[in-house]
């Protein structure tokens, strides 16, 4: 009784890591960038709005270049999303209160992408917490609207162009 138990145990285990190991096999990585404009006139305190123009997805390509199609992705989850401050030389995001940004379609409701609150940071790259929300329909479309909203903890004397690169993990099915 006792070696039918760890044989089933061992069996449940091994399965189990099995499918792990073939979900790893069956993701990538798609890489994307949007350029966020931050105005000098933004209000201090005061969440503000920055649309940026759509970001064209190269999925298509992608999802080639790793032998699928997109009807056979199952799953897309941020995995990292990183910010850049690219314009002024030396600015550092200490500037900064709270970030949220959030990913929408033509015929997509928009979602949280990712976020950060209470930012304490004194360089030029801040690294954002990824939300859990499934991104098959946005990252299979050919484009996405990236809306940003701010809180400044300080008055901005120039505008800050900050550079988002967007990590998704993809995971297709393999037939």
């Amino acid at each position: 009784m006792k070696s039918k138990l760890i044989a089933i145990t061992l069996l449940l285990s091994l399965f189990l890591t099995s499918c792990d190991a073939v979900d790893d096999l069956l993701s990538f990585t798609i890489s994307n960038e949007a350029s966020i404009k931050i105005k000098s006139n933004s209000p201090i305190n005061l969440p503000s709005e920055i649309i940026t123009p759509d970001v064209t997805t190269n999925s298509s390509a992608e999802f080639s270049n790793n032998k699928t199609k997109a009807s056979l992705v199952k799953d897309v989850k941020l995995k990292s999303l990183r910010l850049s401050i690219t314009n002024p030389d030396g600015k550092t995001f200490a500037f900064l209160k709270s970030i949220h940004l959030y990913i929408s379609t033509t015929d997509s409701d928009e979602i949280e992408l990712a976020y950060q609150d209470n930012i304490n940071e004194t360089t030029n790259t801040l690294d954002l917490i990824s939300t859990d929300a499934r991104l098959d329909k946005y990252i299979k479309a050919d484009k996405y609207k990236i809306r940003t909203q701010v809180t400044l903890k300080e008055t901005l004397t120039q505008d800050v162009t900050v550079k988002a690169d967007m990590k998704f993990k993809v995971t297709a099915d393999p037939f």
